[in-house]
């Protein structure tokens, strides 16, 4: 029986790079050396892209069934095979039957995540249209998992070498986001930050807070005082707690300060606050971690790339880091 942690790596949208990048991270001997990789998704498709990269992999089809701890062949990768996709299915094109498959990959990577079979989950990029198409009327991963593990309250953690960034409002218009901005909810991603952060070894991490409005509101002289009814009630509950927090603070500088070393995260308002900073860092760098949901998630932060789907040149760095992140972070 392996006692190293089992990572359930979901296919994402088959159409897209996800099998390749998923190939190409499986190469990767470190990583079958710390952990027992499973993937969740199409075994045909998987098997399409090896042949596509000239790779090596040898593939075992499992089933939910099996007893995924007795699994420790380092020269095969698993695969739950739900076989819903066509074998012809055309890359970079969105379609229903990659929409539909890429929910149900990720809804059995959380019942297997659920019955303690798997001790993460990384995700492949899916394609919120096709999501649609497959008549999953979600925004993205996010929503899923929150809504499939009953999770009410969660944030998106972007993580970089350089940067962390987590999010109070993420896929939603600005007028809605700062609608949503309330003191209670940034209240809470301050103290969901604090605590990942101080589980990941950090016993005090130093937190800091953007403001919405340019300059922070710069005491009111621009917006409608956003930062003292929205922002600063929840940063006063978490400095009362004893979480080193600072904020509002102008997020056109804050985030430099941040990549200088001044704090280990940033809180931002809304998504593209957050997402900017991060992917001006480097698309292959970054990691998109759920925080809040009962199972680790880690996922690449970066989309389906259908322009270069199935020409066998997808980066892969982004998926390798997020599955060393999935292995860490991973309970053992």
């Amino acid at each position: 029986m392996s006692n190293k942690p089992i990572i359930g790596i979901t296919m994402g949208d088959a159409a897209g790079v996800g099998p390749e990048i998923i190939i190409k991270s499986l190469e990767n001997k470190e990583l079958k050396e710390q952990s027992v990789p499973v993937v969740i998704g199409d075994l045909k498709i998987l098997q399409r892209a090896a042949e596509l990269l000239n790779s090596s992999i040898t593939f075992k089809k499992v089933t939910q069934n099996d007893e995924f701890p007795e699994m420790d062949d380092p020269n095969k990768v698993y695969c739950v095979d739900l076989d819903l996709l066509p074998a012809d299915l055309k890359y970079g094109q969105v379609s229903s039957e990659a929409g539909h498959g890429s929910f149900e990959f990720l809804r059995t990577a959380i019942e297997l995540a659920n019955e303690k079979k798997i001790n993460a989950i990384c995700t492949a990029p899916l394609n919120k249209e096709a999501l649609h198409k497959g008549g999953h009327l979600y925004p993205g991963h996010t929503e899923i998992l929150a809504e499939l593990t009953n999770t009410s309250n969660f944030s998106m953690m972007l993580s970089s070498p350089k940067l962390k960034v987590i999010h109070v409002t993420t896929h939603i218009g600005l007028k809605d986001a700062i609608d949503r901005i309330e003191p209670e909810r940034v209240y809470d991603v301050i103290k969901m930050a604090h605590e990942t952060l101080h589980k990941s070894g950090i016993e005090t991490p130093k937190i800091a807070v953007c403001g919405i409005n340019p300059h922070a509101g710069e005491n009111g002289l621009f917006g409608y005082g956003e930062e003292e009814e929205k922002v600063i009630p929840g940063v006063e509950r978490a400095q009362k707690e004893g979480i080193e927090v600072q904020g509002p603070l102008p997020a056109d500088t804050l985030f430099f300060r941040a990549v200088r070393g001044d704090f280990d995260i940033v809180v931002a308002m809304y998504h593209d606050q957050g997402h900017g900073p991060i992917k001006v860092l480097g698309l292959d760098a970054g990691v998109n971690i759920t925080v809040g949901l009962p199972i680790i998630r880690t996922s690449v932060d970066h989309g389906t790339a259908f322009d270069i789907a199935g020409q066998g040149i997808a980066d892969e760095k982004s998926m390798l880091e997020a599955m060393r992140q999935a292995i860490e972070l991973a309970p053992k």
